[in-house]
């Protein structure tokens, strides 16, 4: 079977990610309401038509990552979920619903195809994708990701792997070994620049990352960003971005190395 063709749709705040295999294609993730016009044209700018998406996969059921599921959904691709994830579908309908400005269209439930993760596989080799969805809670309870036997790994809001060792102990490290134990060479995000990996992440890299993240945060705050905000551009954790932000602005002339060294004192 030839490797899957990945695209990424750049047309949100949220990455989504087009993956084509060599019977269908799936859709991964969709941005908030309001974005279908724009989601329609990079497509076009890609050469793709909707008619092209045979299902859409959902990582979590958060409103930048589902608004716009169903428009989509209504030119014929069908959305498909995990049977844990059926509670969860409609999670985020009243904080859609709220503007009504933008128009939000709810997922139609008689029209879903649930599948489980252990016939994941199946499902996805229907489709020509070796690959198989995996679940991966700490994020949310309803959080899936997708791993394609090629090494791409897709992740949606899971926390980047440059924040784990803030998140020793949780669901979120617990998620991210497991995904680990299946050695990808490249990690899809939901909000932060795909990483590739090697065999073995050097500590040197980790520090090097986090240096890079704390000072790109400390940039924003620098422009009057709200901390809401830093989190969407940067996809770090919401209690990283407050530490970061405490620290910068009770502590005089502090640097980015002084506040990685209090953060990890904190967490000692």
């Amino acid at each position: 079977m030839k490797k899957s063709i990945i695209t990424e749709l750049k047309y949100s705040n949220t990455n989504t990610y087009l993956i084509e295999g060599c019977i269908g294609t799936v859709l991964f993730d969709t941005g908030w309401t309001g974005t279908f016009s724009a989601f329609c044209n990079t497509l076009g700018d890609n050469k793709k038509r909707i008619q092209d998406i045979n299902y859409i996969l959902i990582s979590h059921f958060h409103p930048d990552h589902m608004g716009i599921a169903q428009e989509i959904a209504d030119y014929g691709p069908v959305i498909v979920i995990t049977d844990f994830q059926k509670n969860y579908v409609h999670s985020s309908d009243g904080i859609l619903t709220k503007d009504s400005k933008k128009r939000f269209e709810p997922i139609i439930d008689d029209n879903l195809k649930i599948i489980s993760v252990t016939n994941s596989r199946a499902f996805l080799k229907s489709v020509g994708i070796n690959g198989e969805l995996i679940d991966t809670p700490g994020h949310s309870d309803d959080s899936i990701s997708l791993l394609l036997d090629e090494g791409f790994l897709f992740v949606g809001d899971l926390n980047p792997l440059y924040e784990l060792e803030l998140h020793k102990g949780t669901q979120i490290e617990e998620s991210w070994n497991k995904l680990l134990s299946c050695k990808p060479n490249m990690i899809f995000y939901g909000h932060a620049k795909p990483t590739i990996l090697n065999e073995e992440i050097s500590e040197t890299q980790k520090e090097s990352d986090m240096y890079g993240l704390v000072s790109q945060i400390m940039r924003y705050i620098d422009r009057g960003f709200s901390l809401e905000k830093i989190k969407k551009k940067t996809g770090a954790d919401f209690v990283f971005i407050e530490d970061v932000n405490r620290m910068y602005l009770t502590h005089q002339d502090v640097g980015v190395q002084g506040i990685l060294d209090r953060i990890e004192i904190k967490n000692r």
